[in-house]
């Protein structure tokens, strides 16, 4: 977080992406640094709320101001327009001044799916990935690994 270091988590269902991102909050909350964590669909919604209540400004700079901003399940709903637009401006501001956390089941070149417009998509996949680590986690569900075990439980 010292170095605005962004993590990008991709990868296959189940694989451990958010229970490592939960994680690296609390750690990170332990060393007295502030973190918020929302799935993309939630993010995005607030971000319309707010806009639509005349907080978005607000709203922005508190995001603006923690040191780490997890994002998860990118990629599992589409994003509206206007929810893409306020994204790419989350994206933008925290721009190697702030860490961000992905988690995404999808491959970068799936993005535009997400976003619907491959210009800002290319132009949020460069700012992400910009002095940035991807990790790949693949493999089976650990869900369906417990499930076909016969280990009852999420």
């Amino acid at each position: 977080m010292e170095e605005k270091t962004n993590l990008l988590f991709l990868g296959s269902p189940g694989a451990g992406k958010t229970h490592i991102s939960i994680a690296i909050g609390i750690q990170a909350c332990k060393k007295g640094k502030t973190v918020s964590f929302f799935t993309s669909a939630n993010l995005g919604n607030l971000l319309v709320e707010m806009q639509e209540e005349r907080q978005l400004t607000k709203f922005q700079k508190k995001l603006s101001k923690v040191d780490l901003l997890i994002i998860d399940e990118l990629g599992y709903v589409e994003l509206s327009n206007q929810v893409t637009q306020l994204m790419f401006q989350i994206f933008s501001e925290r721009y190697e001044k702030g860490s961000i956390l992905i988690n995404s089941n999808l491959e970068f070149a799936e993005w535009g799916k997400v976003f619907h417009d491959e210009r800002m998509t290319a132009a949020i996949i460069d700012r992400l990935i910009h002095n940035s680590k991807i990790i790949l986690f693949n493999g089976e569900s650990y869900r369906y690994r417990n499930r076909r075990q016969g280990i009852k439980g999420n």
